[in-house]
C-alpha cells in the first residue's frame, strides 16, 4: 500500500527506540522505502545496523559522514521523502525541532523537509506534563506537525501514567492515513452501514444473517484513507473497527434505522452496505415470544426499510448507494431495486460466483447505475471498495 512512497523515520535516544525497529520492518512489508535517521543518543538503545537489515537502506546518524555520493546528503533527503514520522520523539528533540534548532542530521533533515510531518512523543510522566514540553508540543501543532497522543501505563522509569509510545501498529496506521493514498475526498462526509442485525426471538436465541460485515468496513476504511470523515453504523461482527472511524455499534434493524436516520442529513455520500434482517418477531415483548405452547409458529413483521427510507428523504446533493444480492436474474432485480428505493447506484453481485458475497475477502461487483452498468472483476474487498468509490464520487461531481 506504500509503494512508491518514502518515509524517513527519525529515532531518538529513548528506551520506546525498539519499538521503532518493529515499525521500520512493518512499513518495510509494506513496500515504502524507508530511510532511517537516528540521534547519537538513540544508537546507546539500538544499533544502526538493526535498521540496516530491517530496511535495506543506510541507516544515518552523522550529518558529515563522507560515505555518500556528492550532493548534500541532508537536503537530498529531505526532497525525497513523502511523510516524516519521528518515533519516538524525547522532550530534548521535541524542544528543538519546536524552536528550529539544527545540530544533527536528524533535526538539519527534518528542518528541510516540506512533506507532511508526525511526531510521537515518549517520555516520563512529568516531563510530558510539564507546561514546557505541552507548548512545545502545541508549537508543532500550529507549525503543521500532527502530534500523536501518548498511551497511558507502566513506563521503563516505573512510574505508571502517560507517555508511552504507541504500538508500532497504531503508528502505522497513521503512517497509512497520511501517505497511503491521495486524499481525493478531503472534506467529504461519508456514512456507511455494516455487517447483519440480530432480531431477538427470545433471550437466548436471534434471527440474523451470514454477513461478515467486511465490504461495509473495507469501504469506511478506504474512505478514510482518501481522507474522508467517515461515520460507520455496524452490527454484531467480529471485525475490528477501522482506525479514525466513528463507528456506531448497532444490534437490531431498529437500532440501526434510528442511527442511520438520525446522521442521514449529515452525509454527503452514504453506502448501504449492511444486511439488515428483513423481518422480526412480531410478538416479542422483552423476555419472550408471545405464543401458545400448542403453537410453534414464530408471527413475524417487516423491518423497516432503510435503503427506501434514505432514497425518500435524501437531501440536494447525496449521493446514495445501496447493495444488492442475488441468486439469480442479478441484473434485472438489482435494476429494478435501483428505480424502487430511487438511489444513485446499487453494488450487485451474484451470491453463486466464487469469491463473492458473504465472509469471503474478495468480491466480484457489478455497479448499477441508471445510465451504466460496470462489471468488476474478482478483487479483494478494500480494491472493490476504492472502485465503489470512485463510482460514487463521479456521481458526486
Amino acid at each position: 500500500m506504500l509503494k512508491g512512497k518514502t518515509v524517513l523515520l527519525g529515532v531518538s535516544g529513548g528506551i520506546a527506540a525498539y519499538k521503532a525497529a518493529y515499525l521500520a520492518s512493518a512499513l518495510a512489508k509494506l513496500n515504502a522505502a524507508v530511510e532511517v535517521v537516528m540521534t547519537e543518543n538513540a544508537t546507546r538503545f539500538l544499533t544502526p545496523l538493526t535498521f540496516e537489515q530491517l530496511t535495506g537502506r543506510r541507516c544515518m546518524v552523522d550529518t558529515f559522514d563522507r560515505n555518500f555520493t556528492h550532493h548534500v546528503e541532508h537536503i537530498a533527503l529531505a526532497e525525497r521523502c513523502d511523510l516524516v514520522l519521528i518515533a519516538p520523539a524525547t522532550a530534548n528533540l521535541c524542544a528543538k525541532l519546536a524552536h528550529g534548532l539544527a545540530d544533527d542530521m536528524l533535526t538539519t533533515t527534518v528542518l528541510a523537509c516540506r512533506c507532511p510531518k508526525l511526531i510521537a512523543p515518549a517520555m516520563n510522566t512529568n516531563m510530558f506534563q510539564n507546561p514546557v514540553t505541552q507548548d512545545n508540543l502545541k508549537r508543532l501543532a500550529d507549525y503543521g506537525w500532527e502530534v500523536i497522543a501518548p498511551a497511558s501505563g507502566r513506563l521503563a522509569c516505573g512510574t505508571v501514567g502517560i507517555g508511552k509510545l504507541p504500538e508500532p501498529e497504531e503508528l502505522l496506521q497513521y503512517v497509512l492515513r497520511t501517505a497511503a493514498l491521495p486524499h481525493d475526498m478531503s472534506g467529504k462526509r461519508v456514512l456507511v452501514t455494516a455487517g447483519p442485525t440480530q432480531e431477538p426471538l427470545d433471550p437466548v436465541r436471534y434471527l440474523t444473517n451470514h454477513s461478515s460485515g467486511k465490504m461495509g468496513y473495507a469501504l469506511a476504511r478506504m474512505a478514510m484513507l482518501r481522507g474522508a470523515e467517515v461515520v460507520l453504523i455496524s452490527g454484531p461482527t467480529a471485525l475490528t473497527p477501522p482506525p479514525f472511524v466513528e463507528t456506531v455499534p448497532v444490534v437490531s434493524a431498529q437500532d440501526m434505522f434510528e442511527a442511520v436516520s438520525a446522521r442521514a442529513e449529515w452525509a454527503d455520500l452514504i453506502f448501504k452496505a449492511a444486511a439488515v434482517a428483513d423481518y422480526t418477531p412480531a410478538g416479542y415483548s422483552g423476555d419472550k415470544i408471545k405464543k401458545s405452547d400448542a403453537d410453534l409458529s414464530i408471527p413475524l413483521r417487516r423491518t423497516q426499510d432503510i435503503l427506501a427510507w434514505l432514497g425518500e428523504h435524501r437531501r440536494t446533493g447525496q449521493v446514495i448507494c445501496g447493495f444488492s444480492m442475488e441468486t439469480q436474474n442479478m441484473l434485472e432485480n438489482s435494476r429494478a431495486k435501483l428505480a424502487k428505493k430511487r438511489v444513485d447506484m446499487i453494488c450487485a453481485n451474484n451470491l453463486k460466483v466464487t469469491g463473492a458475497g458473504f465472509g469471503t475477502d474478495t468480491n466480484v461487483l457489478t455497479l448499477i447505475t441508471p445510465e451504466n452498468v460496470q462489471e468488476l472483476p474478482l478483487m479483494s474487498k478494500e480494491e472493490a471498495a476504492i472502485q465503489v468509490l470512485n463510482a460514487a464520487l463521479a456521481l458526486l461531481q
